[in-house]
This record gives structure tokens, sequence and C-alpha cells, in this order.
């Protein structure tokens, strides 16, 4: 994606110093990292990282206390406590981070800097999804008590294809490595460059992935990066709320400051190819014997069989069969939660005019999360939006499992395409909250920045 006309200044990533852990000091940096804050699963997996490492970042991100101030107060002490204790140390310089994420499938590398922060109007950051204010306000508390942005966002921009690595995407969404053809990108050649050094950390977290960071610092490096990326916008692959936070906190600021920008990492999408994933609803308070007979008035609802593997191949089977169909054909959702599963599709299109709002792409008014919200959830069930109510969760096993535990109902969701996101983008569009997850995500805790040290 690139900026048209001359004028336009594109993305300005600036070096920062980055917090780091110092490795002496914590059982093991894999031991102190955390997906982003997002992703983690409440309560199994936070219990699971509070007790990998008494320093785990997701003590910083999710803290735990009584009060949401108390659990910023919190947050903030904490992060004091661990720099004076030398858990925590700044790096010397400023510098932007070469990050490289493997795992014998997939190879993604990026830069983590500092982004100046653009309105959306400019067209150089394009967010695709809406946020939910009650998270934005949350994440703004935090990063007000703590100075600190805990964890990059993930954007997404179309270099040149440039580069001497990149990966392809296979059939069923995962990636493989691939030879690429060699470019001139100066960010493309920089990253090259740094990964011909050893690394300034490397760590192998419990999923496999090996993750390792390179410190760019060299003048001419910082140049070439700048002259290549100003040419480029970018679009929001994971972190909209924090996205969302930074510019409400920098327009709380009149003078020029640390809060103008904003901490990213920033993946040439076409050396390195992102996956989409679905994220699944989990509707905590509504059971399937509710669910299932009032979905009936307006879906067809058929039982099918299991495990979970099976049921979402028969869910991508039906949505990959009604992508051109009718738009009344078009949805499919996989419902669980009493040991089976159930395939919901196949809406009525008289429900889908009158409960659709208008005015809107069609290829809007026909996303999954678009008819499961509206229709669904608003119309159908009457389930509000609301953390009491409706949980977001990555994983389906874990949806399922939570939804098993609560006596709630699983909604699980197949992935939106790539391109309907980006042409979405493009015409500033925005898809409901939590329709794609892109990925592979940076770990938490390898780099923080903070606000405080220029």
């Amino acid at each position: 994606m690139s900026i048209p006309g001359p004028g336009g200044q594109g993305l300005q990533l600036t070096p920062f110093r980055g917090l780091r852990y110092v490795a002496e000091r914590v059982g093991s940096l894999a031991a102190v990292t955390s997906p982003p804050y997002d992703v983690v699963v409440r309560p199994d997996g936070l219990r699971r990282l509070e007790t990998a490492d008494p320093y785990n970042i997701v003590r910083l991100i999710l803290p735990q206390a009584g009060s949401p101030a108390d659990r910023h107060r919190q947050a903030a002490e904490t992060l004091r406590r661990w720099q004076a204790e030398g858990v925590l140390a700044p790096d010397p310089e400023p510098a932007l981070y070469v990050y490289e994420q493997r795992d014998g499938r997939t190879l993604q590398r990026g830069l983590i800097g500092a982004l100046r922060l653009s309105p959306r109007e400019e067209g150089i950051v394009l967010p695709h999804e809406e946020v939910m204010p009650h998270v934005v306000e949350d994440r703004a508390d935090l990063m007000r008590a703590t100075a600190a942005h805990l964890e990059p966002l993930l954007l997404a921009y179309r270099g040149n294809g440039n580069g001497a690595e990149g990966n392809e995407t296979s059939g069923d969404g995962t990636l493989k490595n691939a030879a690429a053809e060699k470019g001139t990108g100066g960010a493309a050649q920089v990253i090259e460059r740094a990964i011909q050094h050893e690394p300034l950390l490397s760590t192998t977290t419990e999923d496999g992935v090996h993750h390792h960071l390179w410190r760019v610092t060299d003048p001419a490096d910082l140049v070439a990066v700048a002259a290549d990326l100003r040419h480029h916008q970018a679009l929001i692959a994971d972190g909209h709320h924090r996205w969302a936070t930074y510019l409400r906190l920098r327009e709380e600021r009149r003078e020029p400051g640390p809060w103008d920008f904003g901490l990213v990492l920033l993946v040439d999408t076409a050396r390195y190819p992102l996956r989409v994933r679905a994220i699944h609803r989990l509707l905590r308070r509504l059971p399937p014997d509710k669910a299932l007979p009032v979905a009936r008035r307006a879906f067809r609802v058929r039982e099918i069989d299991g495990p979970l593997p099976h049921a979402l191949e028969r869910l991508a089977e039906a949505a990959t069969a009604a992508a051109g169909a009718e738009p009344g054909a078009r949805n499919a959702f996989l419902l669980a939660g009493d040991g089976r599963f159930h395939l919901v599709d196949r809406p009525d299109p008289e429900l889908l005019a009158r409960t659709v709002p208008q005015g809107r792409p069609q290829a809007w008014r026909t996303l999954d999360a678009t008819v499961l919200h509206h229709v669904l959830l608003d119309q159908l069930w009457n389930v509000p939006d609301t953390p009491e109510d409706i949980g977001y969760i990555h994983d389906p096993v874990a949806a399922v499992e939570q939804a098993e535990r609560l006596g709630g109902t699983a909604v699980l969701m197949h992935p939106v395409s790539e391109d309907v996101v980006h042409e979405l983008a493009r015409q500033g569009i925005a898809m409901p909250h939590k329709s794609t997850s892109f990925g592979p995500k940076p770990a938490t805790g390898l780099v923080l920045r903070s606000l405080t040290l220029g």
C-alpha cells in the first residue's frame, strides 16, 4: 500500500530506547513473555503465565486487583519496582529493532519502532475494525498510569516484494517459507544486513516459536528505513484498541512529545504474508438449549458430527460454498457448548434486509460478523455486547471448553478473506469489532517503550 501523490509523508518509524528484561534476573526470557493482552485466555491462561515466572509481563498488561484503578496503579508500581531492581533496563541508545519469528512452518520478520501517529483522514494508518469504548478507556488508563507502551501493535504494509526470503500462503491458510526475488527496498536491506549478526536476544516460547531480536542504530540504516517507509501506508493487522488509545492520549497533550508516537511492529506483507484467522464468541449467559430454538426461526440449523476439527471443516465447507451464493445464503456459524456441534447457516433474506443496516457496501453487509451481531445477537438472542455477556476468544478449543464449563454457547466463526479486509479499509469502512485475527502476533515482553526515557 503506497501513499498517493508526491506530498505524502507516509510511515515515519523512529528509533527509541527499548526497555528490556535483563536475562540474568529472570528464569528465562521465554518464561516472562506473553501473548497480547486480548489473546490471553482467562482465567486459565492468566494463571499459567503468572506462575511461569514472578516477572512475567502479564502482571503489567493484565494486572489483577479489586478495581480498575487498583489494577492500573499496581501495574505502574510493578513497572517502577522492576526497573529499580534491575529486572528491566533500558538500552543505552535509541534503536529500531529487527524482530524475527520462526517455527519451521512460518517465518516472519519486521521492524519494531515508535511510529508517528497520524489521524485517519491522512490515510497513512488504516484501521479495519470498530473498537469498544470500554476497552479503549481501560487501555488508556493503563498507559497513563505506567507511562509506557507495553506491547507493540502489528501493522502490515506492502513493500516492493523485495528481500531474500518470504512466505507463501498455502491452501489451508498457513504459511511456508519460499524464496523471493532480491530487491532494493531500504527497509528490506536493513533487515537482511541485521540478521547476519548475532541477535541481541533469542528465546523459544512453549508453542515452539523461535524469537530473535536485533538492534539497528547505524545512522545510514535508519535513514534508509525512513526513506523507504515514507512512501507507504499500513493496515492495522492487530491492535485496533491500542491504536485508538494512542490517538486519544496524544489528543490530551498540547505540546509535542513521546505521546506523539506509538510502539508498533511493522511487517512487509509482500515478503511475509500474514495469515487471517477468526475470533470466536463466548456467550456466557446464553445456553445452547435456548440459543438453538431461537436461531431456527430464521436460520437452517443442523447437528453435525465431531470432534471439533471435523466440525470446523464442515463450517469451512459451508462458508466456502456460500461465498458465491445469494446474500441470504452466505453466512455460516458453528455453535457448541452442550457437548455437540450445530451448523447454523442460510439466514432468512427478508430478516437480513430488515435488520442489517443499509448504506454500507455489500461486502460489509454480508460479513459473518455483521450478520452475527445485527441479526443473531441483537435481533434474535437479545444478547448485549458487554464483557459480562460476550467473550472474544481466538482459540476455538478454548471457546468450546469455556462454554461447556460455564453452560454458555460458543459461536465459532470462519475467517474473512484478507482481500475483503483490505478493500473495506481502503473505503474507510470499519468491520464489526473482533472480526479478524491476523498473525503471527509478536510476543509481548521482548521490548517495551517507556515514555519517560525519550
